[in-house]
């Protein structure tokens, strides 16, 4: 075989790849998609627990050189360690019963990490 045909059968294989649907796949216990809601309906949670420093939004801060993923918004909360978000399926949007901004907060940077320390300082005694 020559590197061509590697190549091509590397294509192949990789188009099969792509039709799995990740949402199905699973650890032996939950799938990705029972996980991503069971995200989603956590982070609702602590949003309608703390509506005073909670948020939701369908644009970004910088729309026009950021768009929103089409279908979904983006939900906030504003820890002591800086704001917290995730973007969210629209199907959701009612479940967050707090207040709508036109524009999202500007993007600090954060990490996944981040994300996880700023919201475990709500946590912290005050």
């Amino acid at each position: 075989m020559n590197k061509t045909d590697e190549i091509n059968n590397m294509i192949k294989e990789n188009k099969k790849l792509k039709t799995i649907e990740t949402k199905k796949i699973s650890d032996g216990h939950h799938t990705f998609e029972e996980l991503y809601k069971h995200r989603i309906i956590l982070f609702c949670t602590l949003c309608n627990l703390f509506p005073d420093i909670s948020w939701k939004s369908r644009k970004h801060y910088d729309e026009e050189n950021d768009p929103m993923f089409s279908g979904n918004f983006i939900a906030g909360i504003n820890t002591p360690d800086g704001i917290a978000t995730y973007h969210i399926k629209l199907e959701y949007w009612d479940l967050f019963d707090i207040t709508e901004l036109e524009r999202a907060p500007k993007y600090d940077d954060y990490s996944n990490d981040e994300v996880l320390k700023r919201i475990l300082s709500l946590t912290k005694n005050n």
